[in-house]
């Protein structure tokens, strides 16, 4: 063939099927956290809500309150627990533990009233040790609208309906991490995940959603550990991704076998990694590093797929939050915010967020209407605008402390504070 006519083609082809191009390499790029789908995406039926990030999509939600401005309804709740609240129809699920950990319970409110549903005792099983911030019910509840999906350390799994009656429980070991158990389980098609890192025999492991039973499992060598697993779209398939112990590792969902690892964390790690940009964002506790990791390698992607770290100033306890263009990180052991240009590493902005106090945060941050939203442990909530230009736009006091991280549902807030839940709305 002439070159003549070879440029021809060539040109024939690229005004026929160019057009399409550039999609098709996205589509085969793209990454991100796997959102709940259905009738799911209208609550909060997960930690971090149904995006799994902390980001409300709609708007017209208060950016202001007080202990009586905007509060629809205040509810005591028995007990002790950190869980944050999850949201179906008309329920609002959360756990709690009571005669120093020899009760603990799924608690069901109804989120019009605040009135009190029903109470499901998890079954008897060895108290764990727990560090003063985290109780034996700090793990957040998972739900499908069919079953409520919890992971209680020692105890093991169980499931309940929206009525509380108990479907399964199954028997996970006796775990023996320093500070309890605390991470939240992962919904994933029909698999209920879970990992725990603790002295000996530390796994992640699937279970049947509908009954329990153990589909795979896979060893860990992590000794400790607080976080929680997440499922992401890469490409053509999905991974789960755990950050903890020294290792940020990803596993292939239908086997648990491992796809790749990324050293760089710190030895403790409670964050639960972000997603946005290309790129998984790992916060490494006390105050380390924060890793920017591009998924999808083999083996040890160490030297190969981190796009960029920091040194230090990552998050202990609040896991970080990707909202639009930037990533926002707040350091809890000095009360500092950092907004990162978040494909770039780049800081926008640092500042301080009150007084400095060591360990006070506890809450994930949200975004939501074009702001962020940080809430102290003293239960005082920064309102940031969100963008490239620090502005604080106010501070609300809800009265209470509150380590848990809120709910968004039809523009109400659902906060739990250490001894209450509070619903706000217009």
């Amino acid at each position: 063939m002439k070159p003549g006519a070879v440029l021809s083609l060539l040109t024939t082809l690229l005004l026929l099927f160019g057009a399409g191009l550039p999609s098709l390499v996205a589509q085969s790029s793209e990454i991100f956290m796997i959102p709940v789908e259905g009738e799911g995406t209208k609550y909060w039926p997960r930690w971090r809500g149904p995006s799994g990030q902390g980001v409300v999509s709609n708007e017209g939600y208060p950016d202001s309150w007080s202990t009586s401005q905007n509060v629809k309804w205040r509810t005591p709740v028995p007990g002790q627990g950190h869980s944050s609240p999850i949201i179906w129809d008309q329920q609002i699920f959360i756990t709690t533990s009571q005669q120093s950990g020899r009760r603990v319970s799924i608690l069901s409110y109804d989120r019009n009233s605040g009135e009190h549903l029903w109470e499901t005792q998890i079954p008897e099983g060895p108290i764990e040790a727990t560090h003063p911030k985290n109780t034996q019910a700090s793990s957040t509840l998972v739900t499908d609208g069919t079953l409520v999906y919890g992971s209680f350390g020692s105890r093991g799994l169980v499931a309940v309906d929206l009525e509380g009656h108990l479907i399964w429980h199954t028997d996970t070991g006796t775990l023996e991490n320093y500070h309890g158990s605390a991470g939240s389980p992962l919904l994933y098609q029909d698999l209920l995940i879970t990992y725990q890192d603790h002295r000996q025999d530390s796994f992640i492991g699937a279970y049947d959603k509908r009954t329990g039973e153990n589909i795979w499992q896979t060893g860990r060598s992590g000794s400790v550990g607080w976080g929680s697993p997440v499922a992401v779209r890469v490409g053509d398939h999905n991974e789960i991704i755990v950050s903890s112990q020294r290792q940020v590792t990803a596993y292939n969902p239908t086997d648990g076998s491992e796809l790749w690892h990324c050293d760089g964390n710190l030895f403790e790690v409670i964050p639960t990694p972000v997603v946005g940009q290309g790129l998984i964002f790992c916060a490494s506790g006390r105050a380390g590093p924060t890793l920017a990791i591009r998924p999808g390698g083999r083996g040890d992607v160490t030297d190969t797929h981190v796009a960029w770290s920091t040194p230090r100033g990552s998050p202990f306890v609040p896991s970080p939050l990707v909202y639009g263009d930037y990533l926002y990180t707040v350091n809890d052991m000095s009360s500092v915010i950092t907004c990162f240009e978040a494909s770039t590493g780049t800081v926008m902005w640092q500042e301080r967020l009150g007084s400095p106090t060591r360990e006070g945060f506890s809450a994930s941050p949200i975004g939501v209407d074009d702001k962020v939203f940080v809430t102290s442990d003293e239960g005082l909530t920064f309102v940031l605008r969100a963008g490239a230009d620090f502005e604080l736009i106010g501070i609300n006091d809800i009265g209470a402390r509150t380590l848990s991280s809120p709910a968004l549902v039809d523009q109400h807030w659902y906060i739990r504070t250490e001894h209450g839940l509070v619903a706000i709305g217009y």
